[in-house]
């Protein structure tokens, strides 16, 4: 237990004490000795504070593109991170084990890594950046903010997983510590939002365009759900929405499977996924990636000028890299857009 950052007391609270998190975009009221949505900020006393500071729940060398960051030091190793909890509810978690375990099981599970020894863990597993991930970054935001600060001091880099939705006050907080991040765009409408995950899109647009306005390198993935958020007038509405942001956005179309409390919609079809991807590149993305569905070459990276392949891949594995030192194209001279194309400066 440490003390929160991003709260407030609420004056003329019907219960004294109640204080409100500023932290994501819940905003949550918190009366004495109750915990926001998240379930691992609770008010002790009138004071917020943090459950879950440097209480990892696993801890992994991942390949970058298992994130997935796929403009990020290709072929590098990312040292992932998470604490227990999340802000979303999310019907089809794929990490519901330690997402809602503090919510549902009313457990915290978890030992205590102090900051300095992930930075050193990662240096020594010769990765390239610290991930926080697999659960939402933004509910360990405190301890996640400690270890940034010691991963760029060991010059590395530094990459949410995210469902987008942390605070303008957390932006300001991370400012010149996040380098890049994967955002969730679970689907286009805020009715999906508020019966799938218990939020609100247009927070989440708000972040993407906020992320990219203020220079991190932004990537976005949409899992699709057959019959939820997979028609062809919701996934134009996505491609425009990142198109309107910038054309060099990488877009992960992703494939779903039955899981947690969302069992009774099917695995998405491929040909859903290559239709994804044909509406991206139609509406005007330079980067539009199938996942979960490796070998059909909807994982490749190709120029944007010449439209040679530049880095290829298989799952997560690189199997071609064809950039010069710079990120450029060995054909064509091209510069790819993204963070350390080229490898490691």
């Amino acid at each position: 237990m440490r003390p929160a950052d991003l709260w407030e007391a609420v004056e003329g609270a019907r219960e004294p004490g109640t204080v409100r998190c500023r932290l994501c975009h819940h905003r949550c009221r918190i009366a004495p000795a109750r915990r926001g949505v998240c379930g691992v900020r609770e008010n002790r006393d009138g004071r917020l504070v943090t459950l879950v500071y440097g209480r990892l729940v696993a801890q992994s060398a991942d390949p970058i593109e298992k994130k997935p960051l796929f403009h990020v030091a290709p072929a590098s190793l990312s040292y992932s991170i998470a604490t227990a909890g999340c802000n979303f509810r999310c019907s089809h978690c794929q990490n519901y084990q330690i997402s809602q375990v503090v919510t549902e099981l009313g457990r915290l599970p978890g030992r205590f890594v102090p900051a300095r020894a992930v930075v050193e863990a990662a240096v020594a597993a010769g990765c390239r950046s610290v991930a926080y991930t697999y659960t939402e970054p933004t509910v360990f935001f405190e301890y996640a903010r400690d270890c940034m600060v010691l991963a760029h001091e060991a010059g590395l880099l530094n990459v949410f997983v995210t469902n987008g939705y942390m605070s303008l006050e957390c932006l300001d907080a991370l400012e010149g510590l996040l380098d890049a991040a994967n955002v969730d765009l679970k689907a286009m409408t805020d009715e999906f939002y508020r019966s799938v995950c218990g939020a609100r899109l247009q927070p989440v647009l708000d972040t993407i365009a906020e992320l990219v306005r203020r220079g991190v390198w932004v990537e976005v993935t949409t899992l699709l759900i057959p019959g939820r958020n997979d028609s062809d007038d919701e996934l134009r509405d996505v491609a425009r929405f990142l198109r309107g942001l910038s054309p060099d956005i990488p877009w992960h179309v992703t494939g779903f499977f039955p899981t947690y409390r969302l069992t009774d919609a099917p695995p998405t079809p491929a040909a859903t996924l290559i239709r994804a991807r044909e509406i991206g590149l139609e509406e005007g993305l330079r980067f539009v990636y199938t996942g979960n569905r490796p070998g059909r070459g909807g994982e490749d990276t190709v120029c944007p000028s010449c439209g040679a392949l530049v880095v290829g891949r298989l799952g997560y594995a690189v199997t071609a890299r064809n950039l010069d030192p710079e990120g450029r194209c060995r054909r064509c001279g091209a510069p790819v857009p993204g963070l350390e194309m080229g490898g490691r400066p």
